[in-house]
C-alpha cells in the first residue's frame, strides 16, 4: 500500500503561482509514475503532468510552458509549480502514483488539494 498526501493548494488571483507537494509513504519501492490529476465541477478528469521513472515528463496541452513536475526520490515526493495560473485552472488537484508489484499495475490517489484561481 501506498499513501500519498497533498499540500500546497490554495486561493489565488489570476497571474500568480503555487507550487503543489505530494509525499508518498509506505511501500514505496518500485513506483514507477508519479503525477497529477485534476478535477473541475462539470469535467472530466485531466491528468495535468505526470513523470516516469526515467525522467521524462508529459503535460496535458492547456498546461504545457506554465506548470513544471518534478520529483525528489530521495523524499519520495512529486511537486507541481504551477505558474501563470488562470481561473480555468480551479479544480482539485490529485496526486497519483502507478506501481507496478509483481506484474500487477496498482493506482493510488491522493486527498486531494483545492486550487481556486480567481480573475
Amino acid at each position: 500500500q501506498v499513501q500519498l498526501v497533498e499540500s500546497g493548494g490554495g486561493m489565488v488571483q489570476a497571474g500568480e503561482s503555487l507550487t503543489l507537494s505530494c509525499v508518498a509513504s509506505g511501500s514505496v519501492d518500485d513506483i514507477a509514475q508519479m503525477g497529477w490529476i485534476r478535477q473541475a465541477p462539470g469535467k472530466k478528469n485531466e491528468l495535468v503532468a505526470d513523470m516516469r521513472s526515467g525522467e521524462n515528463a508529459d503535460y496535458a496541452e492547456s498546461v504545457k510552458g506554465r506548470f513544471t513536475i518534478f520529483r525528489d526520490h530521495a523524499k519520495n515526493s512529486v511537486y507541481l509549480q504551477m505558474n501563470s495560473l488562470k481561473p480555468e485552472d480551479t479544480a482539485t488537484y490529485f496526486c497519483r502514483a502507478l506501481q507496478v508489484v509483481q506484474g500487477t499495475l496498482y493506482d493510488y490517489w491522493g486527498q486531494g488539494t483545492q486550487v481556486t484561481v480567481s480573475s
